[in-house]
């Protein structure tokens, strides 16, 4: 593994992550509930049904060593050839998993972090986002588009202020990448939403165009939202190296203008946590958020999205 030279945006990074992980750890050690425990063996998973839902059960209570092992032990068994990048660092360690599917000069990246805060189940973030990645890239292997290529990415240490994402930027080619989406919190909800949007880009149009396609009207079951202060996820390492990177997310529809609010006023974030916070983020990074609240509709509703954006650009 190479050794990366320390900056000062590291240190920031690392700072901010270990504060969050503390609080998000201390407040769900006092909230107490249930210990935290896989609901399905490894077994049961790999032989049932390959659905979003059911895929993400790899994940959902497992330690982050364990979910990491779990997503690379789901692409062996599967057959799939996958690249490995492992890193280590002051800020933290993991190992990042990349899958290539289609043929062409241009490559839509699609990622979604494999890890979870402490105390935390871990099911909305970030297992269901998982899971529809992996049963997006089974489908997508029987019929690959000719023109772009899919880089499906599974990160590592995402709550490590986007460590491992930050580090695959740093160390592997960008060459060739269109757009990224980084997908978070995918698992509830009947809308979509493309957030840190600062300019919409010819990617953006593109992506919008898909969605329209799918009858999602604008601003009723498909949003665009601008650079949110608090909140982050990988999409930030890339678009940090110039290139078009969003986050991608399902929001019920009727909480679209209280999340709005409450994800664009960083104090009035601040004080929902100590309160009461819209859905999903009702069960972010906390104990709460547990396989029970996922919702099928929803996960299956991004694979479409996502579908529809890779046809529309391939």
């Amino acid at each position: 593994m190479k050794q990366r030279p320390v900056t000062l945006r590291d240190l920031g990074f690392y700072v901010r992550a270990r504060i969050n992980s503390g609080i998000s750890g201390a407040l769900n050690r006092r909230r107490g509930g249930a210990k935290v425990r896989p609901v399905a063996s490894l077994d049961e998973v790999l032989d049932g049904a390959d659905t979003p839902l059911a895929l993400s059960r790899l994940l959902v209570g497992r330690s982050n060593a364990e979910r990491q092992a779990a997503v690379a032990l789901y692409l062996d068994w599967r057959g799939i050839p996958f690249a490995r990048h492992a890193f280590s660092s002051f800020e933290g360690a993991g190992e990042n998993f990349g899958v290539e599917i289609g043929a062409g000069d241009r490559v839509l990246v699609l990622i979604a972090h494999h890890d979870a805060v402490p105390g935390s189940p871990g099911a909305n973030d970030n297992a269901a986002a998982v899971g529809i990645l992996l049963h997006l890239l089974g489908r997508l292997a029987r019929t690959p588009p000719a023109n772009l290529r899919v880089r499906f990415l599974f990160t590592a240490a995402e709550e490590l202020g986007y460590l491992g994402a930050r580090v695959y930027v740093q160390e592997t080619s960008l060459a060739g990448i269109i757009g990224v989406l980084s997908l978070e919190l995918c698992g509830i909800g009947d809308a979509l939403v493309v957030w840190d949007v600062e300019q919409e880009d010819e990617f953006l149009h593109r992506v919008g165009a898909a969605a329209q396609g799918l009858g999602l009207r604008r601003d009723e079951r498909y949003h665009v939202v601008g650079r949110i202060p608090v909140f982050g996820s990988d999409h930030r390492a890339f678009a940090a190296a110039g290139l078009p990177a969003y986050g991608l997310t399902m929001i019920p529809a009727a909480e679209a203008e209280a999340l709005r609010r409450f994800v664009l006023s960083p104090g009035r974030s601040a004080l929902m946590h100590l309160i009461r916070r819209p859905r999903p983020f009702d069960t972010y990074h906390t104990s709460g958020d547990t396989y029970a609240t996922l919702e099928p509709a929803a996960c299956d509703a991004v694979v479409a999205a996502l579908h529809a954006i890779i046809a529309e650009l391939g």
